[in-house]
């Protein structure tokens, strides 16, 4: 269905589709919404996207933005987790 979607989308938007990786989108969306707060969830992809974008918006620029996001999740002290779980 997702996939389905992400196609319809990109063909309204007219761009191309069969680099964007659903799976790891979404579990980037999960991260950042657990991790800093639900908000930060389609900011977090939506600057990943553009990041990815400005660097050539295939496969390999996904992944890295992904990567790179995650990275720094992974980093944040849990006293700000916590903090963010309050907002």
């Amino acid at each position: 269905m997702l996939e389905g979607w992400v196609d319809e989308v990109g063909e309204h938007l007219s761009v191309p589709t069969g680099d964007v990786q659903v799976a790891e989108i979404l579990d980037l969306a999960k991260e950042a919404a657990h991790g800093i707060a639900r908000p930060a969830a389609p900011l977090t992809t939506f600057l990943v996207g553009y990041a990815a974008g400005l660097k050539g918006g295939g496969r390999d620029e996904i992944a890295t933005a992904v990567g790179e996001v995650l990275r720094l999740l992974a980093t944040r002290p849990p006293e700000l987790e916590q903090e963010s779980e309050k907002a």
